[in-house]
Parts: structure tokens; sequence; C-alpha cells
């Protein structure tokens, strides 16, 4: 059974940074795209990057400065970087796989796989 495992969360001040990792397990498939996203409180879930196995990468706008995705095609961890972490920053992060088949995409129901997501919190 596909699974998702997100590691590297927790809580930094802000400008502070963290990486997360997601390990991928299980899979009947290679997933081609695969992505992070988030969901604070009170949000809708958004997309903060997303990168394909030709390494062409998507992102937020207001986060490609900050954040740096990757993913080593080999053993199939997608890792994010984030640098100067703001306190909006502050969300559930989740690690998603885009359906068999996919070849690009930023739009969270395309993606049809998700991990149980890892929190990340930054304050003052």
């Amino acid at each position: 059974q596909e699974r998702l495992v997100e590691f590297g969360g927790g809580s930094v001040q802000a400008g502070g940074s963290l990486t997360l990792s997601c390990a991928a397990s299980g899979f009947s498939y290679t997933p081609y795209v695969m992505g992070w996203f988030r969901q604070a409180p009170g949000k809708e879930r958004e997309v903060v990057a997303v990168i394909n196995d030709r390494r062409n990468v998507g992102y937020e706008d207001s986060l490609k400065a900050r954040f740096t995705i990757s993913k080593d095609v080999d053993k199939n961890i997608l890792s994010l970087q984030m640098n100067s972490l703001e306190v909006d920053d502050t969300a559930m992060y989740y690690c998603a796989a885009g359906r068999k088949g996919l070849r690009w995409s930023m739009r969270p129901t395309d993606f049809t796989i998700w991990g149980r997501g890892t929190q990340v919190t930054v304050s003052t």
C-alpha cells in the first residue's frame, strides 16, 4: 500500500530554517510528480512546491525566494528546505504524490496519495 511519511517539522523562531523530508514506500508505480502542500488553521490547503522527475519545479509565488524543493529519485525521498521562516508559514505541511500518469500539476486535486503531515510552527 502506498505510503508517504513526513519528517522534520517542529518549532522555530522567525528567521530560522527547517528541512522537511518525505519518504515514499509501497508504491505500485513511481510517482513522477510530488509536492509539498500546507494548511493553516481556518485556511484551505495550498500548494507550496511541486517537482517532477525531470526536475521541473514550481512554487507558490510568495515562497519561491525562501523555499527549495528537491527529490532524490533513486531513494524516492522528497525534501523541502525552508529558510527565513515567517510566522505566516505556521501550518501543517503535507507531502503528496501525483496520480499515476501525471506529468505536471500544482493542483491538490491531482495528487492522490497524501502523508499525514508534519507541523511547522514559527514564533516571534
